[in-house]
């Protein structure tokens, strides 16, 4: 029996797929960096062995999987290299994994961790499932029926999937430090919408998935009357947001989610397709209603009178969405935005849109810009995004107390580097 090692476990998505082979009966272990990360809790909670990165981790029998951050040059890569032992990108060996099962791809520029998690837990709840979520979050099981799991587009990794269904959310410029445009962004969801076997479930309300072409029937969702899945008549209540489905101009039934803001009932809405073309009926996909969230979207406290939230937001269109789910469910409470730009690329590529985003809050303070493993310095600073928003702060870690003077505030944390640390320095203030 094969010992699977994975270099840099503490990722999102190596963090699920050990997690997910671990349950299915395997035996796991990993390596990474010597700092802890929100994606370890669940790793250590299931006993999976953590070990700090060494040539000597890697042993003959073993099977190695490597994140796709580290390079070929990495010491345990070389090292698995000179071992002649069966050695696989992430990206890679998910796609050989989820042959076994009714695989459902969830893709998009946006969206998809919180889809992901939507998903699987509407199926679970109905069905055997295994599943793969962005956050961190992995679970397995021989007897599964469904394998529900995120596909990222960064250099076209989802691209060694060949899944049964996709959901698409949308397609937009990111990841501009390997995208050169949106073109070629939509010539890589091209590519893997003729790649997917059964159907595609797609938001008509994007106008460049509106145009994608496919072997397979498209199901489209949205706002707008000409998609086959259509939300209309939106509430908001204490309980979350409601609304009602037609489904082809004809009504179907009415769901309740308890999250805020139009982009959630999107999501919720292209789940609902994808679990109606499954066969499964209403009374069994409205469950979604007890769906608490997935971790860092959204992700509440209560703090003496104030609301702290941890999400992920890292691009415009997501603060934008991060800011409408407060305002909605908040109504009558300032919305204060905290925000760490994530890469010298993307900050440099969306400058101004940043700036028009983050102006939707009441009051934006912004942290330095993480540079992550890609990029570890570029050529402009925080102060480049400042001078774009004249009301903001620069917040440096030491001063988090200045966030008390919001007494009653919504204070959104905003990232996808390290801006827990800022929440966390604020809390021990």
């Amino acid at each position: 029996m094969t010992t699977y090692h994975f270099i840099g476990i503490k990722g999102t998505g190596m963090s699920a797929l050990a997690q997910i082979l671990h349950d299915s009966g395997e035996q796991v272990q990993g390596s990474d960096v010597d700092k802890y990360f929100f994606t370890q809790k669940s790793l250590e909670d299931k006993g999976i062995t953590l070990l700090p990165f060494s040539g000597d981790n890697i042993k003959e029998n073993y099977t190695v999987i490597a994140g796709n951050a580290f390079g070929d040059d990495h010491e345990e890569i070389e090292r698995a290299r000179e071992l002649g032992i069966n050695y696989y990108r992430y990206h890679d060996f998910l796609g050989k994994w989820l042959e076994g099962y009714t695989s459902i791809a969830v893709t998009g520029a946006h969206g998809k961790t919180s889809t992901t998690g939507l998903l699987a837990h509407v199926l679970e709840e109905n069905y055997p499932t295994s599943f793969l979520i962005g956050d961190g979050t992995g679970k397995g099981g021989e007897k599964s029926r469904y394998f529900a799991f995120e596909a990222c587009e960064y250099r076209r990794h989802f691209l060694s999937y060949y899944p049964d269904y996709a959901i698409m959310t949308n397609i937009d410029f990111d990841h501009p430090d390997y995208f050169t445009s949106i073109d070629d962004v939509y010539e890589a969801f091209q590519q893997m919408a003729k790649q997917v076997k059964k159907g595609i479930i797609a938001c008509g309300d994007d106008e460049h998935l509106q145009h994608i072409q496919a072997n397979v029937p498209v199901v489209y969702y949205g706002f707008d009357e000409a998609n086959d899945f259509q939300a209309k008549n939106i509430q908001e209540t204490e309980e979350g947001t409601s609304f009602e489905v037609f489904v082809r101009g004809t009504y179907y039934d009415t769901f309740l989610i308890p999250q805020f803001g139009s982009h959630t009932v999107l999501n919720a809405l292209s789940v609902i397709a994808l679990c109606d073309y499954e066969g499964m009926s209403s009374k069994e996909i409205n469950v979604m209603k007890s769906f608490s969230g997935v971790k860092r979207r959204f992700t509440e406290k209560e703090w003496e009178n104030q609301v702290l939230v941890d999400d992920y937001a890292h691009h415009p269109i997501e603060i934008a969405a991060t800011i409408d789910s407060a305002r909605k469910k908040y109504k009558e409470r300032p919305v204060i935005a905290i925000f760490q730009p994530h890469t010298f690329s993307r900050t440099r590529a969306f400058l101004k849109e940043f700036a028009d985003s983050l102006q939707q809050a009441d009051h934006v303070y912004l942290c330095d810009i993480f540079g992550s493993a890609r990029e570890s310095k570029g050529n402009l600073t925080i102060d480049d995004l400042q001078e774009l928003i004249p009301e903001s702060n620069i917040l440096d870690i030491s001063e988090t107390k200045r966030l008390q003077e919001h007494e009653d505030g919504v204070l959104l944390f905003m990232g996808a580097g390290d801006i827990q640390k800022f929440q966390k320095a604020y809390e021990e203030n």
